[in-house]
């Protein structure tokens, strides 16, 4: 067995009582086996933390690797216009080389700032290669396939056969649910209600009951989707989603901005999950989620960054500042404060999941998903009698973060990326991207 020992840490535990301890934690293959001060442990590995702070990986719950490589190229556009004009075609151009560096370019990001752990929805092709550099960067990811067998002007290159579109997703959990030592789970991905027919949403449900995973899809981030499925559905997402059996624990809803009471109310007795996403909510103008309410009626909520051409970054530390201040313009400065803000980044984005049992706390047992924050710098000082919440949620910044460690194993130390080779994967970004727009034309 591999022990590595981290010394001399201000631990923010992120456990049912928001502890913050000094001392040190034993990590013992993948798992924390000991928190305590001056832990006499025969390490393999010594990392000396020199009074940084350690932090549960942040956990985001609404990523879209295979389009890192559009950053910049879908600016100023609302959602469905955003979608059809730039992002499915951009997506329908994708090749296994494309989407692999796509994903590794958004990887080494992720793990540059702090998150260990990502829920994630591939396009409709080439999600081998999503798989392929999720396994080599040592990232946590839940990931699936995008599913799309239905809708208007959807490039020939995502229209999909319902049947082709449940098999390849099966193939693709048969092979990857359970791989790298558990860090990667398949999850089925229909995109969202206007881009899936009824009967693929109930093979979805089917089958994710059968193979125990979860279901991961879009609702209600914007006013003309909700207009198109009540259209087409004769009800609102939530309603749909319900009556046809998929509003169930495993589901997992993005943006869930525009819910009604009757909405709200169908995710919490059902136990629904939700992840927020402010950056990208704000900058396609969709809308701004009722959180404090979800939160305050028990209603697990994780944050994520969503995709980089809506956002343009993966950087958690700004959607934790968003997730805060947002809410405070409508309700007030006392709403969302920092210590909530910070447990929906860990915790709360390991509930959604369903993984509080081995990730977003430091705690004996759990797996060893961990970061290191070096705060002594000009903008997150005076440190002196100082919220050490406040300080990491609303003052430190991505720049900060030294070490990032994801099932016991060092991936990022004194602020360079190990599993990912960033002069590569810049230079080949730019490579892939160039070709993937003269398929275009």
């Amino acid at each position: 067995m591999a022990t590595k020992l981290i010394r001399n840490a201000v631990i923010m535990t992120m456990n049912a009582g928001n502890e913050v301890l000094k001392g040190d934690i034993a990590i013992t293959d993948n798992v924390i086996s000991a928190i305590g001060a001056n832990l006499d442990v025969q390490a393999d590995v010594v990392i000396d933390a020199g009074g940084k702070v350690l932090l549960p990986g942040f956990i985001q719950t609404h990523i879209h690797l295979c389009q890192t490589l559009f950053r910049g190229r879908a600016d100023d556009l609302a959602l469905i216009d955003w979608l059809r004009q730039k992002i499915w075609p951009l997506e329908a151009a994708h090749d296994e080389d494309s989407v692999y560096y796509s994903a590794l370019l958004g990887l080494g990001e992720l793990i540059r700032s702090g998150t260990t752990t990502i829920l994630d929805m591939e396009t409709v092709h080439h999600t081998e290669y999503a798989f392929r550099a999720i396994e080599e960067s040592g990232m946590r990811a839940l990931s699936g396939k995008v599913m799309m067998d239905h809708g208007t002007e959807v490039p020939l290159a995502l229209q999909e056969e319902t049947d082709s579109s449940l098999r390849q997703s099966v193939d693709l959990l048969e092979r990857w649910h359970g791989a790298a030592n558990g860090r990667i789970q398949y999850a089925f991905c229909p995109r969202f209600v206007v881009s899936c027919t009824e009967e693929l949403l109930i093979g979805v449900r089917d089958l994710s009951e059968q193979y125990k995973v979860k279901v991961h899809t879009h609702a209600s981030e914007n006013l003309d989707e909700i207009a198109l499925v009540e259209a087409e559905r004769g009800m609102r997402n939530v309603v749909y989603l319900d009556h046809i059996g998929l509003a169930k624990p495993n589901l997992i809803l993005a943006h869930s901005i525009w819910l009604n009471d009757e909405e709200k109310g169908i995710i919490r007795d059902r136990g629904v999950k939700v992840t927020h996403c402010p950056g990208s909510n704000m900058k396609l103008a969709s809308g701004v989620a009722q959180v404090p309410e979800l939160l305050r009626e028990g209603i697990a909520v994780g944050i994520g960054a969503d995709g980089a051409p809506c956002n343009n970054n993966l950087d958690m530390f700004q959607e934790m500042r968003l997730t805060a201040f947002i809410q405070k313009i409508q309700h007030g400065p006392t709403v969302m404060d920092a210590r909530t803000v910070l447990r929906m980044a860990t915790m709360g984005g390991a509930e959604v999941l369903g993984m509080e049992k081995e990730i977003g706390s430091i705690e004996v047992g759990k797996l060893a998903d961990l970061q290191l924050l070096d705060l002594e710098d000009f903008h997150a000082y005076p440190s002196y009698d100082a919220d050490l919440f406040s300080r990491v949620v609303y003052a430190a910044t991505r720049g900060d973060v030294d070490t990032v460690l994801i099932d016991g194993e060092i991936v990022m130390q004194g602020k360079i990326v190990r599993t990912v080779d960033r002069k590569r994967v810049l230079k080949e970004s730019d490579r892939v991207l160039k070709e993937l727009l003269s398929r275009i034309g």
